[in-house]
């Protein structure tokens, strides 16, 4: 008998490590995204595309572990009694590394107070995310979709719901050996759906909430390097100027889409149809499946 919606949310959950390790966080998440992909690559598409973007997203993260590290170390120092003079002198050292990575214009500590809520939203993007599509991939791979219908709530119907339900039918018409084509057809279009639901339904609110400065940051970093040359980037796509003025955004549903449609997309699909047996797209998912950071 398969698990339910609340028990694979409270087992993915639990497998990950505490919010407070943002970089092994992240790494976890990478690389869940990457095993299910690993596990079946003729369906979840979308989870492929997840862990070279949940990647990108921890390069941000890291930096703001390091602007959240003297709270955290206070909050660790608290609780055991005082750091090691090796913890700490790694903390300092990783620090210090971390320091090279920062903006000349965060040297007040105002503009990395202000920097580091907007790097905040980040990390909360990345982790619901994870919460919003994680379990239904989990459940989906456990109990097929009869399983998962069960389970969507109201807000799952228009995407996340409508998704599966394509790449059910698609994976149905693969395993009887007829219409491939359309059955391959109708497991992408199921999982554009999923990008809609994370891009509209989990992320945006979060865009909504990141300053008009972070906007213009966010997009400059808006890059996936699938690698062999395959890049899809934000900047490039709508012009360095666009971007610098914030005339078009990231944080713009609008802006954000009409680049996936046109340049992620077909950069991701160009990509994953090299997928085989000691392909480099499969030694990359590898690479990032193999993380330890998880539980």
């Amino acid at each position: 008998m398969a698990r339910s919606k609340e028990e694979w949310i409270e087992l993915l959950e639990n497998r990950l490590p505490p919010e407070v390790k943002i970089a092994d966080r992240n790494r976890a998440i990478t690389a869940q995204y990457a095993r299910w992909y690993l596990e079946k690559p003729e369906l979840f598409k979308w989870s492929g595309m997840a862990a070279f973007a949940s990647r990108q997203v921890g390069v941000a993260l890291g930096v703001c572990e390091m602007l959240h590290a003297p709270e955290h170390m206070q909050n660790e120092e608290e609780a055991t009694g005082g750091l090691s003079s090796f913890d700490a002198g790694k903390m300092l050292q990783n620090t210090f590394n971390n320091l090279l990575f920062i903006p000349s214009f965060m040297h007040s500590v105002a503009a990395q107070q202000f920097f580091l809520a907007d790097l905040d939203q980040l990390r909360l993007g990345n982790n619901n995310i994870f919460a919003d599509i994680g379990w239904a991939h989990a459940l989906y791979f456990e109990g097929g979709f009869g399983a998962l219908e069960k389970s969507c709530g109201e807000k799952e119907q228009e995407y996340l719901f409508r998704g599966f339900r394509l790449i059910d039918e698609g994976e149905r018409l693969l395993s009887s050996g007829v219409e491939e084509e359309r059955a391959r057809a109708l497991i992408w279009e199921g999982n554009v759906l999923l990008l809609r639901h994370e891009q509209i339904t989990t992320l945006q609110p979060i865009f909504d909430a990141i300053s008009q400065q972070g906007r213009i940051l966010i997009s400059f970093g808006s890059e996936l390097d699938f690698s062999g040359g395959v890049r899809a980037s934000f900047s490039t796509y709508t012009g360095y100027f666009e971007t610098l003025t914030g005339v078009k955004s990231v944080t713009d549903s609008r802006h954000r889409w009409q680049w996936i449609e046109h340049d992620v997309l077909p950069a991701w699909r160009r990509m994953e149809c090299t997928f085989c047996e000691g392909s480099s797209l499969q030694k990359q998912l590898q690479v990032l499946a193999a993380d330890s950071s998880h539980r």
